[in-house]
Order: C-alpha cells, then sequence, then structure tokens
C-alpha cells in the first residue's frame, strides 16, 4: 500500500506541474510523470532539492524552459505553503509535550518555541501573500539591478489565474495527506503505537523542520531520523519502529523515483544522441 500510495504522491506532483505549465506548453500526464521523476534524480544531490527544476524542463521545448522554472517554482510554493501550514498547527498541538521534555538541550522551550512558531507564521503570511499576488513577486523581480534582460522569465507569472492557484493548493493538500497516510502505515508495519492525530501533527512538524533547515536529499536520511526520533519519541517509546519507519520512506519516496528518474535521463541522452547521429 506504501509502494502505491507513492505512485499516487508523483503523479498528484505531476498534475500539479502539467496544469502549471499548460498555457507555456501543454504537455500529457505521463510526459508530466516522466519529467517529475527526472526531477527527483536531479534533486538528490542539491540543497532544498531546488535541482528538480533542472530535470522538468528537459521535457519543454526549446524557448519554453526558462519560461517553465518560474511556473515550478510557483507549484513548489503551494505544497510548501501547505507544509508550513500544517506544522504551525502541529507546533501548537505539540506545544505542552515539547515544554515537558527536553528537545532541545541546554534551551528553554518557553523560549524558542514561540520564536519559531511566530517565525513560521510570519514566512508563511509572506509566503501566502506572494502567492496569490504573483505580480507583485514578478515586480520585486524586475526591481532588482540589471534584470530588465531576464523579466520575460517571470512575466508568465502575471497570467497565472486564481483558480489555478486554489486547485495547485488542493491537490498540495491531498498530496500531504498521501505522505501522512504512508506514514501511519508504516507505523503500524513496524509496531509504533501512536494515534492517527499524534502521527499526523508530529510528521507535520517533521516536514516542518526538513523545510526549513538546508539539506541535500541523498544525505536528509540522518536529519529526518534525529527529528522523527525526537518529536514521535514524545509519543512511543519504539525508536527502532520509528528509525525504520524513516528509512522506508525516503527510500521508497525519494530513492526509488530518483533511479527511475535517472533511467529516463539516461534514455533522453541515448534517444538524442541516435537522432543526431542519423
Amino acid at each position: 500500500m506504501v509502494v502505491f500510495l507513492m505512485f499516487i504522491n508523483w503523479s498528484i506532483e505531476a498534475l500539479k506541474w502539467k496544469i502549471s505549465v499548460h498555457h507555456i506548453q501543454p504537455v500529457s500526464f505521463f510526459k508530466s510523470f516522466r519529467a517529475v521523476l527526472s526531477g527527483v534524480s536531479f534533486s538528490v544531490n542539491t540543497p532544498n532539492r531546488v535541482g528538480e527544476y533542472l530535470g522538468r524542463v528537459l521535457y519543454m521545448e526549446e524557448g519554453n524552459r526558462l519560461r517553465a522554472i518560474s511556473l515550478t517554482i510557483v507549484s513548489s510554493m503551494s505544497q510548501l505553503i501547505i507544509t508550513l501550514f500544517a506544522g504551525l498547527i502541529g507546533l501548537f498541538f505539540l506545544k505542552s509535550k515539547v515544554e515537558n521534555s527536553e528537545m532541545i538541550g541546554g534551551l528553554d522551550s518557553s523560549i524558542w518555541l514561540p520564536v519559531l512558531q511566530y517565525g513560521v507564521l510570519f514566512v508563511l503570511l509572506i509566503l501566502t501573500l506572494l502567492y496569490f499576488r504573483l505580480s507583485l513577486l514578478s515586480d520585486l523581480v524586475e526591481r532588482l539591478p540589471r534584470s530588465t534582460r531576464y523579466a520575460w522569465l517571470v512575466n508568465s507569472l502575471r497570467t497565472v489565474r486564481a483558480t489555478l492557484l486554489v486547485k495547485l493548493l488542493s491537490l498540495s493538500a491531498v498530496r500531504y495527506i498521501v505522505f501522512i497516510i504512508q506514514y501511519f502505515l508504516l507505523f503500524r508495519l513496524f509496531e509504533v503505537n501512536i494515534s492517527w492525530e499524534q502521527s499526523f501533527w508530529a510528521v507535520s512538524v517533521v516536514f516542518l523542520v526538513l523545510a526549513i533547515i538546508p539539506t541535500f536529499a541523498i544525505a536528509e536520511l540522518g536529519l529526518r531520523g534525529k527529528v522523527s526520533l525526537k518529536l514521535l519519541g514524545l509519543f512511543s517509546a519504539n525508536s527502532l519502529g520509528i528509525s525504520l519507519t524513516t528509512a522506508t520512506i525516503w527510500l521508497i519516496n525519494l530513492i526509488l523515483p530518483a533511479i527511475a528518474g535517472s533511467l529516463l535521463i539516461v534514455s533522453i541522452k541515448i534517444f538524442k544522441n541516435r537522432n543526431e547521429r542519423n
């Protein structure tokens, strides 16, 4: 079931990218799915997976590739907004548990926890404002020194409709729930006794921390494991089960798609070389 949900997860992301770039270049769902997997293969060696944009634009036509990057960023913004929103609620849900534990040694939780909460809230409000007013983001880019020659890259943001933005947010929310279900199923498999509600909010904070701290996806397992043990350890003493869940999620949701994406990129290169020879 978790492997099946991995396909659902990346299918939702493919649908998001498909509708994002539609007015620049219509792409089929299967082409979008291949582009997303190729993006995953690029992202594993870049901080916070920013390299995924490079893999996706390989499937765009010449002249549309750079313009597609700005729209891909909008799609990523929708997922980040959902991550920050759910993580912020998770912080409030876990507040009493965190305050009664020594989660960060040497630091008073009554100080760092409110700072983190209000910091996330501030970033969430700014990001949401920019998301629904993409013209402001375009104006900011155009005001940068020597940006006139690159202004056309973000001009496509001005034509993005609010209905598309709402669709992207809705799909991002569904994809987020898929992530949580995967975790919950693996908690059951590895006998981590934790309720659905506890799992939802604890994992939400794990995602929040991963979104805040810059890290390489290929080396993310260590950070993901430490954060998961700290947060989920508030509800379960099964450290082995938590670690196995974290490692399995990392393997299924990231490494397997990255391998598939790498094979797709190799096939593109082989096909291109054959065409050049012909």
